[in-house]
C-alpha cells in the first residue's frame, strides 16, 4: 500500500475524475450536445468501460479526457491536476487499423513517439520499443513494414507503441469494432492477459455489452443521445469462462434494459443497484 505524506492510501484516490462534463459539436446547423453532466472515477488499474449505444458520446468523452475536445461544462482532473491540453500521460489507440505512418517499420513506429517526445534517447528508445512488442508478441515482426502484417497485428503495434509511452491512462476507442468476430475474442484476451503482466489503467469504449463485462472491470452505462449517466456497476466476476453462464446472461439482460428503457420505466434510478465502488 502507497501513502502520501498524509498518510492517505494513494491506490484508492481517482486517478482520472470527470465532474459533470457537458459536451458539444458543431453542425452546419447548430450546437448539438452530445453529452450532458457525466461524472465518474477511474482509479489506478482499472479497466473502465464506457458503454452505451451509437451516438451517446461515449467517444467523444474519451476525447475530452485526450483534451482534444473542449468541455462546454464541468471539469476533467488527471492526478487531481485539471486537463487542459493533449500529453503523454494519456494515450489513445482508435479503431481505425491505418494508425501506422506505413513507411516505418514496425519497430520504428513504436519508436517514434518516444523519440518525437524525446523522452529517450535512440538506444533506450529501441529497447523499451523491443520490450513492448516482445509484450504483445511481435518482437519477431520488428522490421516488418505495416502493409504485410493483418489487421489484429496492426492493432497490437499501436498497443504496444501506446504502452511505451508509459502513459498514466490508456485510452482506447472500440479498437476492436473493425475485426472479425475470432480475431476480436483474440484481442480482447491479450489485452487482458497484456493488463495482468503489466497492470496499466484502461478507459476503454464499446457499444457491446459481452465485450465490456469481460474487458472492464467496471461499467459507466450512458443513455441515449444526450449521453447521461444511467449505471455505473461492477464487472469483477465476470470473465471469458462465464459467457454462457446463467450470470453472465442476467447481467446482459439488466444492462440491455438500463440502456434501452427510459428512466421512467426505470422508476427514475439511474445509479443501478449492482454498482459498487471499488472496495
Amino acid at each position: 500500500m502507497a501513502n502520501d505524506p498524509q498518510g492517505v492510501d494513494v491506490s484508492r484516490r481517482p486517478l482520472l475524475s470527470v465532474d459533470n462534463v457537458s459536451l458539444e459539436y458543431k453542425t452546419p446547423e447548430r450546437r448539438v450536445r452530445a453529452t450532458h453532466e457525466v461524472s465518474f472515477d477511474v482509479f489506478p488499474a482499472d479497466r473502465f468501460i464506457l458503454l452505451g449505444p451509437s451516438g451517446c458520446g461515449k467517444s467523444t468523452l474519451l476525447k475530452a479526457v485526450a483534451a482534444f475536445i473542449e468541455p462546454v461544462g464541468g471539469t476533467i482532473s488527471l492526478d487531481g491536476r485539471q486537463v487542459t491540453a493533449p500529453g503523454p500521460d494519456r494515450i489513445v489507440v482508435f479503431q481505425e487499423f491505418d494508425q501506422l505512418p506505413p513507411w516505418k517499420t514496425v519497430i520504428q513506429n513504436v519508436m517514434f513517439p518516444l523519440l518525437a517526445s524525446k523522452s529517450l534517447g535512440r538506444g533506450e528508445a529501441r529497447e523499451r520499443a523491443l520490450h513492448y512488442l516482445d509484450k504483445v508478441g511481435l518482437a519477431g515482426f520488428a522490421n516488418a513494414y505495416p502493409h504485410t502484417l493483418s489487421g489484429g497485428m496492426k492493432q497490437r503495434v499501436a498497443i504496444a507503441r501506446a504502452l511505451a509511452m508509459q502513459p498514466r491512462i490508456l485510452l482506447m476507442d472500440e479498437p476492436f469494432a473493425a475485426l472479425d468476430a475470432l480475431t476480436r475474442r483474440k484481442m480482447q484476451e491479450e489485452l487482458l492477459a497484456l493488463w495482468d503482466d503489466v497492470r496499466f489503467t484502461l478507459l476503454f469504449v464499446t457499444h457491446g455489452i459481452e465485450e465490456a463485462l469481460v474487458v472492464g472491470n467496471r461499467i459507466l452505462l450512458l443513455s441515449p443521445h444526450p449521453g447521461q449517466v444511467r449505471a455505473e456497476l461492477n464487472a469483477h466476476a465476470f470473465s471469458f469462462n462465464s459467457q454462457g453462464s446463467s450470470a453472465f446472461q442476467r447481467a446482459s439482460q439488466r444492462i440491455h434494459d438500463l440502456l434501452f428503457t427510459t428512466p421512467s420505466q426505470q422508476g427514475e434510478a439511474r445509479i443501478d443497484p449492482l454498482r459498487q465502488r471499488a472496495a
